[in-house]
């Protein structure tokens, strides 16, 4: 276990374009550990590889059913809408307005280099666009309706 080092908006990492796994070795697979360790310990629900400054197309989520480990992911359907308050672990303590699909399917490999087929509404469709969103070299912040605003702690959803 390994906590690593999240970058923050302005870091050049967080706008390229990350590469395609095309095999597990244990690097990966220490890779994926670490990834999921450090967003449990910032108490995130997503974190992609190039959170932590590495160009692979990794994401690792948990919205609170358990981690969901997504190799190579891609999109292959959305519909509806939802419009809420999404925050990210590379702009810290901020928060603001983004409108994403409601329900997404999503196609990857698992740990085992398996293809998976995931599907999901709100909190978790709005992860799995956030967070391939970051493998494409973009942010929530490019999406933000009106401004950013600091995150209040003591606010209910």
């Amino acid at each position: 276990m390994a906590l690593r080092t999240i970058r923050v908006e302005g870091d050049p990492v967080l706008t390229k374009i990350s590469r395609p796994v095309d095999k597990m070795t244990p690097r990966i697979q220490d890779l994926i550990t670490d990834m999921l360790d450090t967003m449990y310990e910032a108490m995130g629900v997503g974190l992609a590889a190039p959170q932590v400054g590495i160009l692979k197309r990794i994401v690792v989520i948990d919205v609170g059913d358990g981690p969901i480990i997504l190799i190579n992911p891609e999109i292959i359907e959305k519909s509806g809408e939802q419009t809420g308050d999404e925050g990210c672990l590379s702009v810290p303590g901020m928060s603001g307005q983004v409108t994403r699909p409601d329900h997404v399917k999503v196609k990857a490999l698992n740990e085992d280099m398996e293809e998976v087929v995931y599907e999901g509404e709100g909190l978790l469709a709005r992860a799995f666009c956030h967070e391939l969103d970051h493998l494409d070299g973009h942010m929530y912040t490019e999406l933000v309706e009106g401004e950013l605003h600091r995150v209040s702690y003591d606010e209910e959803d």
